[in-house]
């Protein structure tokens, strides 16, 4: 586990909010020079400690302006059936994020579609007993109130 001090947590708690602010003004945010940032950030990145920076786009930009989360039943939920639907879903490029969950359904999905049509389409290919899809249940998201902040969360003390 890396050792992060005081400056390496403000500094991640920054990139986090806008992982695009340049390096002199958050030297000047957290009190170091600009090259210590760079440095820091250089051996965070270097270290696993930040994974990714992305951009994140307007769904409405990819086709994907509708929401759906789906709860999914296998028909057995041995761990050959949920690996193997485990693997199928990868392939579909409509789900953007998948989780195995515990209680009464075995899979979590989001789905992004541009249309119910497109939809449709998605769980004729994806959730048909073919796949060993018992039932599913759809929530579709009026309005998005927290989307993907994963900066909301704080660090944690090591």
């Amino acid at each position: 586990m890396i050792d992060l001090d005081d400056f390496d947590r403000r500094l991640l708690e920054l990139v986090r909010e806008n992982n695009l602010e340049p390096a002199r003004i958050l030297a000047e945010k957290v009190g170091l020079s600009l090259s210590a940032v760079l440095r820091r950030l250089r051996r965070l990145r270097d270290e696993g400690v930040i994974v990714a920076d992305i951009a994140v786009v307007d769904p409405a930009l990819t086709g994907s302006a509708l929401t759906m989360h789906v709860l999914v039943q296998m028909q057995q939920a041995g761990p050959q059936t949920m690996d193997n639907f485990a693997r199928e879903i990868v392939r579909h490029r409509e789900i953007t994020g998948a989780w195995d969950v515990t209680g009464d359904d075995d899979f979590l999905l989001k789905i992004q579609v541009g249309s119910m049509e497109e939809y449709d389409a998605f769980t004729r290919r994806a959730l048909g007993e073919d796949k060993g899809v018992h039932s599913f249940k759809t929530l579709i998201a009026i309005r998005s109130i927290i989307e993907n902040d994963v900066a909301r969360r704080p660090l944690r003390d090591f």
